[in-house]
């Protein structure tokens, strides 16, 4: 698993070139705009198939939430991450969605977990238990799902999921550990 924070030099980086962007968007210059979505289409994208889980409704998301950040742009501070403020807008238009649709899909799928260098068997073993981990996560409350994604399969920190969600970081960690017990008891059941 990589590291879970930005370092300061990253960070520094980070700030500096989002808010020239942003800036520059904000004076007109449509190109500014468009290096910022190329800057954060994947990470947004990611997000949308992990609430939506096809590349339609994911696509339709994507463009709802760059013309969101686009319309909201002058709001931005430029006191936190460009990425912290903009998987907010998309986090916030996931979930509005997800309570129209009454769903909540786990970013886990069957390309995820697979390398080419495996055997057929372990393909087999690594399809049955990713299966079993798709099941377990179904069941689990969406807030725990939520924090799950983020935190195992995004690498996004405790303090980063919270500015995103807006729960407190404690709520988070509890959040995924007791998603992570849930689904030890549920997974327990699949091996017996």
């Amino acid at each position: 698993m990589g590291n879970k924070s930005v370092s300061g030099i990253e960070r520094t980086i980070a700030l500096k070139r989002d808010a020239i962007l942003v800036k520059a968007t904000l004076q007109g210059d449509t190109q500014s705009f468009a290096r910022l979505m190329s800057l954060y289409k994947n990470r947004v994208a990611a997000l949308g198939m992990s609430f939506f889980k096809n590349p339609t409704d994911t696509e339709d998301f994507v463009q709802d939430v760059f013309i969101k950040v686009f319309l909201n742009l002058s709001s931005f501070r430029g006191d936190a991450l460009f990425s912290t403020w903009l998987t907010r807008i998309a986090y916030n238009t996931a979930v509005n969605s997800v309570k129209r649709r009454k769903e909540y899909l786990s970013i886990i799928d069957e390309g995820s977990l697979y390398d080419p260098g495996f055997t057929p068997e372990e393909r087999e073993i690594r399809n049955i238990t990713a299966e079993a981990v798709r099941e377990s996560l179904k069941d689990l409350p969406e807030k725990y799902g939520v924090c799950m994604d983020m935190y195992f399969f995004y690498d996004i920190s405790y303090s980063e999921i919270s500015e995103i969600t807006g729960f407190p970081v404690n709520t988070i960690k509890s959040h995924i550990f007791r998603a992570k017990k849930l689904l030890r008891e549920k997974l327990r059941s699949y091996h017996e």
